[in-house]
């Protein structure tokens, strides 16, 4: 993983390839939110079903936005391997809203 991360997106990324959903969760804010393909989803549903239940990982390919925005070949056991997009809204030192999808 490159260093061009924002700080807290290298932590968020670290917390999901440690399967570490203490830290995760630690790092958003208690209003986070998230969307998958365009759809806004629950956060801690869709999390526990495509990170911590299904051992998902993240590598990073590339990093754009000052460091908030990524594309990562994402793998879990559910769904195999493939190429995502995320982009995450940062404030105060925490993660307010992060999105994902396809790339």
């Amino acid at each position: 993983m490159g260093n061009d991360l924002d700080p807290v997106v290298a932590k968020f990324v670290d917390a999901v390839n440690a399967g570490d959903r203490t830290a995760f969760f630690a790092l958003l804010t208690a209003d986070a939110s998230m969307s998958d393909d365009g759809n806004d989803r629950d956060l801690a549903t869709w999390v526990d079903s495509e990170v911590f239940g299904s051992n998902g990982r993240m590598d990073v390919a590339s990093v754009t936005d000052g460091g908030r925005a990524l594309v990562a070949d994402y793998t879990n056991d559910r769904w195999g391997g493939m190429r995502t997009a995320w982009r995450f809204t940062v404030a105060d030192g925490r993660i307010s809203r992060f999105e994902t999808g396809q790339a």
